[in-house]
């Protein structure tokens, strides 16, 4: 049986980025799986050379329990690591590398549950998801859901395991992610009236996204479980104009809301779009051709609280030993595996998304002995 961290230190050397094939690390995955008598299926993705896989150990039951991770990273250019991010590093108990709690030890931890379970005599099914290009907005896994929902594909319920502590999650806001792009008109800034300032139309939409901030704040839904118990919204980045002595007659911004499960972000994006028509009455009276485009870019959904009486949340919590619940205010693929699948989902994997992102990037060994123990315990509820 191979151990967690050796299986952990193939996993970080491929350095399978976002937006890039990842056939090479799947085709491993897949590999080390079917040598455990997994039955494998890859799926192929919604872009050339992606590729999602689903492996079931036991019967082919509709109440097996789903263990799901993605196995893409982030990138590292311009970050201060120490050591090489794609070889795992050992120091003073920590295991450095691009991905080592954002999440590939989850997925370690899977393989070693599946290597278990390949021996063991279920009464239940264990599926183990495996998707890809989570980072840019858990884009990957929907081809996987959309061939899975098609079969009518059924299970009893399912963790995603993104770094947590080890704490049960039962709830994560989702994410819309737009871009407003403003049109005014080029002219000569000698005479900057001929023209019309798109920076200064993003201006105003900076200030009705501020405006709608403010509402959400005070008036939205709130939920207090949350470390920010209400929806957010913020500019991320914006660019404009080509030169100094050039009135601007283009300039774009992107920006993000993330959501509390059931706030109606339609709704939201619509107050944002009022507000821009607003905003363009004054340069359009004075017969200029502006505009305001607002579009959305990306978006997943919320986790909504799966039913308190759903048999993982027990699960879940049994097998950490911890009978609390915790909300995530960062997105996962919980959200949308709990609506494509209609499969009660929660969130519980090894490892702090604080240390996720940055260099030297790290999981502890104690933490990945806590996850195989936690994923043993699930185990044992499924063997006869």
């Amino acid at each position: 049986m191979r151990d967690t961290v050796a299986t952990l230190g193939h996993l970080v050397g491929f350095p399978s980025l976002s937006r890039r094939p990842n056939e090479p690390i799947v085709t491993w995955v897949a590999d080390y799986l079917r040598a455990t008598s997994a039955r494998i299926r890859l799926i192929p993705g919604d872009e050339p050379d992606r590729v999602s896989l689903l492996a079931s150990y036991g019967p082919d039951t509709p109440d097996g329990i789903v263990l799901s991770a993605h196995c893409d990273v982030v990138p590292v250019e311009g970050q201060p690591w120490t050591s090489d991010p794609f070889t795992l590093r050992e120091e003073n108990g920590r295991l450095h590398a691009r991905g080592a709690t954002d999440m590939k030890g989850f997925l370690a931890a899977m393989l070693t549950v599946g290597e278990a379970a390949g021996r063991r005599k279920l009464a239940r099914p264990l599926h183990l998801m495996l998707s890809h290009d989570e980072e840019i907005g858990c884009v990957g896994i929907r081809s996987l859901l959309r061939v899975l929902a098609a079969e009518g594909f059924r299970a009893a319920g399912c963790i995603v395991g993104e770094p947590t502590g080890l704490r049960v999650a039962t709830g994560h806001k989702g994410k819309i992610a737009a871009e407003a792009v403003c049109r005014g008109e080029a002219a000569h800034s000698a005479n900057p009236f001929l023209g019309y300032n798109a920076i200064g139309l993003a201006a105003g939409i900076v200030s009705e996204i501020e405006a709608l901030q403010s509402w959400l704040s005070s008036q939205g839904r709130r939920d207090e479980s949350y470390e920010v118990p209400f929806s957010t919204v913020q500019v991320g980045t914006i660019q404009g104009g080509t030169a100094l002595n050039i009135v601007p007659d283009r300039c774009a911004l992107a920006f993000e809301l993330r959501l509390l499960p059931g706030e109606d972000g339609a709704a939201l994006l619509d107050r944002l779009r009022d507000g821009a028509e607003q905003r363009l009455r004054s340069p359009r009276a004075e017969g200029h051709a502006a505009a305001i485009e607002i579009s959305v870019t990306s978006a997943y959904p919320g986790l909504a609280e799966p039913d308190p009486d759903a048999e993982i949340v027990a699960l879940a919590k049994a097998a950490t030993g911890d009978a609390s619940e915790i909300r995530l205010g960062f997105g996962t693929e919980a959200g949308l595996i709990s609506e494509q699948l209609n499969l009660p989902t929660v969130v519980c994997g090894p490892g702090s998304i604080d240390r996720a992102h940055k260099a030297d990037e790290f999981i502890t060994r104690p933490e990945l002995e806590a996850c195989d123990r936690f994923l043993g315990t699930v185990l044992d509820r499924l063997t006869a």
